[in-house]
């Protein structure tokens, strides 16, 4: 019998699983499919629009800013990649957390995680459609959305290959035009692209300077990095799928390094060397416009306004497949409605419609109650992600230890220097929880979300309590 077939042993840290969830799931995704999410994964729109308020008040220090964010991301998939290669599950962070610390856990991080995506689908599809509106003026924008939604939700029905292969095309296309941009960049940079002379330092150093913002400007672009990250989970859910999860998550972990480093550290040395700092283009119509308007590149907006559609098609589609699968993981463990996990062909259909449909209330909602309910919806899900690696570090402490005494066979993907790089990730957390209450721009986002998990943590607890006493 293969590794990946084999049952954990009775009383490991992989006997508490989401399996019987994921073997109703079919394996339909190859190799190459999660490979290209993986390598798609980090590259969203986060980092093609978002990035300019970063620039905008770090400066050229928004390199250092997106390198120690960076630096903490990679520790945190280390961590879920060594734990999803361990025990792979289409709940994978709150799978993990569930074993590592308890039902309620797993209940919290899967729960919050849900909202966040379901929120974020609907956030895509917004900026999807003021794109094409764009183009197409008079237009309803939220007829856009509803399309936009309709087609990601057959392709998330008919098969988790349909998927897959949207996804992979999507990928595809922000990968070629990422790489296309870093090698005009350098070009340009070095002096060699025609019709271009070589930037030098100019822009790194002048206009007030490397950091010309002081401190408070690279924390506030260290924040923005921050959350230019999210995404990344979702190669660990959809890894439950493939026809080899271990060694796709595996593969994915130990390439996260390279992919981290060249698409975002890389594009933002690339941005703020061709381009200064404090040009307005670069926040009005996003760093990449701005670059390639500098360098004579003509339609540069259209081109951009393109490669955004995709990135932002490309995460409505994996989101509503990440809320689904982690819907289907939560129910499957008795962490929710039953009928919400009802696997029919190998998907879950019905969590699929639901987060589709809860996707398309928040667009609504941002029509309706704009000016209430949906930015209360926007700071609930502000800093989610962090909540999230907690989580995952907390869980790391716990089921390294427990592996390494029950199962070490499993520890196909080890985090480096255990403990002290998961402490040291755990702290830098707790930091920038820190920095977020400092600033009144994300002083209420963190305020909110606190509010949803202190609930969902609440919920959970009562549930676990029950449960025992019934099971007792």
């Amino acid at each position: 019998m293969s590794r990946n077939s084999a049952s954990p042993p009775t009383g490991s840290p992989a006997a508490v699983s989401d399996t019987g969830a994921d073997s109703a799931l079919t394996h339909g995704l190859k190799q190459r499919h999660l490979s290209m999410i993986a390598l798609g994964g980090v590259i969203g729109a986060g980092l093609f629009v978002g990035s300019g308020a970063g620039i905008a008040a770090a400066g050229p220090s928004i390199i250092i800013a997106y390198t120690v964010s960076g630096l903490l991301v990679m520790l945190v998939m280390r961590m879920l990649g060594e734990m999803s290669a361990a025990n792979p599950a289409s709940g994978s962070f709150s799978v993990h957390a569930e074993r590592a610390i308890g039902p309620w856990a797993g209940f919290t991080a899967g729960w919050a995680f849900w909202v966040l995506l379901c929120v974020a689908v609907g956030l895509e599809g917004i900026g999807a459609a003021k794109i094409v509106t764009g183009w197409l003026p008079g237009t309803p924008e939220w007829a856009w959305v509803a399309l936009f939604m309709v087609v990601f939700l057959g392709t998330n029905l008919a098969s988790v290959k349909k998927f897959g292969e949207f996804e992979f095309w999507f990928a595809t296309l922000k990968v070629v035009a990422i790489t296309l941009f870093l090698v005009l960049g350098v070009l340009a940079i070095l002096g060699v692209l025609p019709g271009t002379d070589a930037p030098g330092t100019e822009n790194l150093s002048g206009a007030g300077g490397f950091m010309p913002n002081g401190a408070e400007g690279l924390v506030i672009g260290l924040l923005a990095s921050v959350f230019a990250y999210g995404g990344l989970e979702t190669v660990t859910i959809a890894a439950a799928e493939s026809e080899n999860p271990v060694r796709g998550v595996a593969g994915a972990v130990r390439t996260a390094m390279w992919r981290i480093a060249l698409f975002y550290v890389g594009s933002m040395a690339v941005v703020v060397t061709l381009v200064p700092w404090d040009d307005p283009k670069v926040v009005e119509v996003g760093p990449f416009y701005a670059a390639l308007d500098h360098l004579g590149i003509h339609g540069a907006a259209e081109i951009m306004n393109v490669v955004i559609l995709v990135a932002l098609l490309s995460a409505m589609n994996a989101n509503i497949y990440g809320a689904s699968r982690m819907a289907c993981s939560l129910v499957g463990r008795g962490q929710g409605p039953k009928r919400l996990g009802r696997i029919s062909s190998g998907v879950p259909r019905t969590a699929v419609l639901v987060s589709s449909v809860f996707g398309f209330l928040c667009v609504l909602l941002s029509y309706w109650r704009p000016d209430d309910v949906f930015p209360w919806l926007l700071n609930m899900i502000g800093a989610v992600i962090l909540v999230v690696w907690i989580f995952i570090a907390v869980s790391h402490l716990i089921l390294r230890a427990r592996l390494e005494r029950v199962a070490p066979e499993l520890l196909v993907v080890r985090m480096w220097f255990f403990p002290f790089l998961t402490v040291v990730a755990l702290l830098a957390m707790a930091g920038i929880f820190f920095l977020m209450l400092r600033q009144p721009d994300t002083r209420d986002q963190l305020l909110a979300t606190g509010v949803m998990t202190l609930v969902l943590c609440a919920v959970g607890v009562v549930r676990q309590r029950r449960a025992a006493a019934v099971s007792g």
